[in-house]
């Protein structure tokens, strides 16, 4: 049986040194729709921490599903609870429905990747061709929001930093959850602002740790 329980991927430089992730550096950043809906929430009486963790775990699925349809291989889904699954396999529908007429040709799935120049680490999702064209994919489950093109942009010059051709585009999939959500595929080929603002990031990030309250 399958061992669901996150464990998150530590990443290392050649010396041993562990660095942070890409969206460890990016949750630096303030998000206002994730605390206008957290007080949503707690208006409604909802506990805002269980829904969260509840979507995550339906991303998480949705996601395994992804890769294991690439791959050619099955999901045991033995330990995620009936209604997990069941949006899962929504997300997983609006997927195979969008790549039904789409060329896909992978050349990297979800491998962990380091930066030795500005010491961080991230895992892309998809890193190949799309109809014939190099592209980096992420797959969102939870709407798609600015950081995610910091994100997938951070991702692109860990590939190019690893020997890897610069994806020429960035495809954001956000899947949705439910029949009130709608599929999107945008594309986005504005790297520099993003990259430039990872940078920021990256340095803000150690500077943060220097300023004990």
């Amino acid at each position: 049986m399958p061992d669901k329980t996150k464990v998150h991927t530590q990443y290392k430089l050649n010396n041993g040194t562990r660095v942070p992730s890409v969206t460890t550096v990016i949750g630096i950043l303030a998000k206002p729709a994730l605390i206008h809906w957290s007080w949503k929430c707690g208006l409604r009486g909802d506990d805002y921490k269980a829904i969260r963790d509840q979507a995550g775990e339906v991303g998480t699925l949705a996601h395994q599903m992804i890769l294991a349809d690439l791959k050619g291989e099955e999901v045991d889904t033995s330990e995620y609870a009936f209604t997990q699954v069941e949006s899962a396999k929504h997300c997983y529908s609006a997927y195979l429905e969008w790549r039904k007429e789409r060329g896909l040709e992978p050349i990297l799935l979800e491998t962990p990747l380091v930066s030795e120049t500005l010491m961080y680490g991230g895992t892309p999702d998809y890193y190949g061709y799309l109809d014939g064209t190099l592209v980096l994919m992420d797959y969102k489950t939870g709407g798609v929001y600015q950081e995610a093109f910091i994100q997938t942009v951070a991702y692109r010059e860990l590939l190019v930093e690893n020997g890897y051709a610069p994806a020429e585009k960035i495809i954001i999939l956000g899947i949705p959850r439910n029949e009130g959500e709608k599929f999107q595929e945008i594309t986005w080929t504005n790297f520099d602002p993003c990259w430039e603002m990872f940078k920021h990031l990256r340095a803000a990030y150690e500077l943060q740790k220097q300023i004990k309250v």
